[in-house]
Formats: structure tokens, sequence, C-alpha cells
């Protein structure tokens, strides 16, 4: 029995051995990018983007180049076969020579443009705006703006105005080719934001019964704010000043007493005394 033991040992050591290569050899495989690729001088081939790449482009062979890149700093999640990313859209934006990282690329299949860039269950409403409307230009995409709406109220002798949306992302602004009442072309600003289905609702709706304005807000601030909103009447309560009677002369201030031109302090025999001249 004493002399089967170091058999049987060296055979368990031989089978762990065979199972530990084995998954190796898995691993290796289900990683053949990365595994092989940092190889002898301390680099990996990471593929990157040959030109500047905007956001929702579907991503061609000749969009993307390989190089090598420090093993050492190589970026978490980076792509480092064409064929990983060609035929798939992006998500974000790629600058000339950036790393293309799964992060920025879609689902296979999902296709490319605009559809990608929002998330499930969301949707692009594109609004009619004009240069006060969409704040001078500044509403660009990726930015977040509130929308005020004007409007006269039913049954109501006064215009109101509020802010019925918060926080939208805009998708995109720019101009377009419509036909006008009399079936000419002419171009139209237009500006589209990202909305659940009912702020598409409602966001159209106002474009339709009143006029509306974009306010863009700082991109850390996420919060929203409730307003009263304000009505015409109130305008001139809120900066109302008071009224002088024609007639009545202002109200005089007393006029401040000078101060004393010149002043002593005299001491003697530890007594303090003020002198004024």
């Amino acid at each position: 029995m004493l002399r089967q033991r170091p058999l049987v040992i060296l055979a368990l050591a031989l089978v762990s051995a065979l199972v530990a290569g084995i998954a190796a050899i898995r691993y290796s495989a289900q990683r053949p990018g990365q595994a092989a690729q940092a190889g002898a001088g301390g680099t990996a081939q990471i593929v990157v983007a040959a030109h500047d790449l905007p956001i929702g482009h579907f991503l061609a062979e000749t969009d993307l180049q390989s190089v090598s890149w420090p093993s050492k700093a190589l970026p978490a999640g980076y792509v480092s076969q064409k064929s990983v990313a060609v035929g798939r859209g992006l998500i974000a934006p790629v600058r000339t020579n950036a790393p293309i990282m799964e992060a920025d690329l879609a689902e296979r299949g999902s296709g490319a443009g605009m559809p990608i860039i929002f998330p499930e269950g969301m949707r692009a409403v594109s609004v009619r705006v004009d240069d006060v409307i969409s704040v001078a230009g500044w509403t660009t995409p990726r930015t977040r703006v509130d929308v005020m709406l004007t409007m006269r109220l039913p049954n109501a002798e006064q215009t109101f105005t509020q802010i019925i949306l918060q926080n939208l992302v805009v998708l995109g602004a720019g101009q377009v080719v419509q036909q006008n009442e009399k079936g000419e072309p002419m171009t139209v600003s237009v500006v589209t934001l990202m909305v659940t289905p009912e702020q598409g609702e409602k966001l159209v709706l106002a474009a339709a019964q009143g006029r509306i304005q974009l306010a863009l807000r700082n991109m850390l601030d996420v919060d929203d704010v409730r307003t009263a909103g304000i009505a015409d009447a109130r305008l001139f309560e809120l900066g109302r000043q008071p009224v002088r009677t024609a007639g009545a002369a202002p109200a005089l201030r007393p006029r401040p007493r000078p101060a004393d031109a010149n002043v002593i302090e005299v001491f003697k025999g530890g007594v303090r005394s003020i002198q004024r001249f």
C-alpha cells in the first residue's frame, strides 16, 4: 500500500496539470485578440479611428486602422480586431487615432444613425424653431434644455407662460427644407429632443397651441424646479415701483452733520480731554 501511494500522487498531479492546460487553451481561444497580440516588445494591436467619426456613423473597413499600442497602457474594453467593429453603428463620436471602445458601439444588427443613440423606451421629436427659440444656436447635440410654453388660457383674457418640460437632451439641431402655403420650398430650423412618449405628446401639443421657448441649462444641473408660472397681469406687479403723486415734492433726507475739522486729544496728569477747533 505504501509503495502505491507515490504512484497515486503522481497520477493526480498529471491529471491536474492536464485540466489546467485545457482551461488555459480554452481561455486563449475565447480571447484571441488580446492573448495572442500582447507579444514581444510589450505592444498589442488595437483598432483606432482612421478619421473623425461622428455619432451614429455606420463603421466600414476604411474607417478603421490597426496600430501597435503599449501593453501596459491598454484601455479597458478596447477593440482588437476590425471585424468586431465593422458593420456596427457608433453611439459616441470618436476622434482621429482614438481607440475604438466596445462601449462606443451599438449592438450588431441595430443599424446606425440617430435611433441607436437614445435608450430603449425613448423617442426623438423635432420641433420647428428660430434663432430666439433655439437660444441663438447654442442648443447643440448633447446639451440639455427646458421647454417653456406661452399661450392664452382657455376662457381667459390673459396670456400665461410656464415651464412644461425640463432637462431634455438635444439630439440634433439643423435645417430642413419644407414647403410653404404656396407649395414653394423654404428652409426652416428644427431641434430634435429626446423625450418619453408622454413628453412627446406634450411637446407636440404645446408647439401647436402656443409658442414654445427653449431654455439652455447647465449640464450638471439635472434637478427639476417647480414654478407657478406667470400671467401677463403679474408682470407689472413684480416690477412695480412706488408712485409719486403730481406736484408732491420728494422727501428730503437730513444732511449728515459734517465731521469736526480738527480734534486734539490732550492728556494732562493722567486725565484725558478732547479739544475741538
